[in-house]
């Protein structure tokens, strides 16, 4: 399923696609494709509103 983030450290938004046969609730890394910082994204589905709902926060290293 196409989808976005907002990056967490530039706050330019980002085209992604979360894999739907992964389950309701996921967390994988993704670089901004504009400034390249990795994000952490937490990803949950919304049964209400039958949608991906996704947080983004820089990873710590």
């Amino acid at each position: 399923m196409e989808t976005g983030f907002q990056c967490a450290g530039c706050g330019e938004w980002n085209q992604t696609t979360v894999d739907e046969s992964a389950g309701r609730t996921q967390s994988y890394v993704e670089d901004c494709q504009v400034c390249c910082k990795p994000n952490v994204l937490r990803v949950q589905y919304d049964t209400g509103e039958h949608e991906f709902l996704i947080t983004a926060q820089l990873e710590s290293l």
